[in-house]
């Protein structure tokens, strides 16, 4: 297994993995990841025999990003990292991949200064599995909000390692 930075030539991969999670994350094309990927602070991936098996896409305050739970986390300032996506394979769910990216994110953190990170998840619907692995981290909830045309309430979380 290798945990790396992402490439170019592994974005059919990254694309085929949102997919498979797209009701939890939102839809992402070629040229959105290209730009997300140029914007990232942070865009690890995680390789086995199998392909790419993992990634965490992640941008620090200043992008240029329209998301409405990113930009909500942007109009209140300060210096944050953003994990705009983190999506592990059905195959290798439970398997401590997740863990593996946010270890390497929160030591990006500490490298770099920066002291809270930050993110969202669905809470209606629910997205339990979610909210139990950030909860284990220490993400606490700092708002709410509706998305998609209100169609999912989100939890916006943040994670503090001053």
């Amino acid at each position: 297994m290798i945990l790396r930075q992402a490439e170019e030539s592994d974005f059919e991969e990254l694309l085929r993995l949102n997919q498979e999670w797209v009701h939890f994350t939102s839809p992402l094309d070629a040229e959105a990841l290209a730009r997300l990927h140029r914007e990232s602070a942070s865009h690890s991936v995680i390789e086995t025999h199998d392909g790419i098996v993992a990634f965490l896409l992640a941008l620090r305050e200043g992008a240029e990003y329209a998301s409405p739970n990113y930009r909500w986390f942007e109009e209140r300032g300060g210096i944050f990292l953003y994990i705009d996506r983190v999506i592990v394979d059905h195959a290798h769910q439970g398997t401590g991949l997740a863990r593996l990216l946010y270890d390497d994110l929160i030591a990006l953190a500490r490298r770099s200064g920066v002291r809270r990170i930050v993110c969202e998840l669905d809470i209606d619907p629910l997205n339990e599995a979610s909210a139990r692995f950030h909860d284990r981290y220490g993400f606490r909830e700092v708002g709410t909000q509706r998305v998609a045309g209100g169609a999912k309430l989100v939890s916006l979380r943040e994670l503090d390692l001053g």
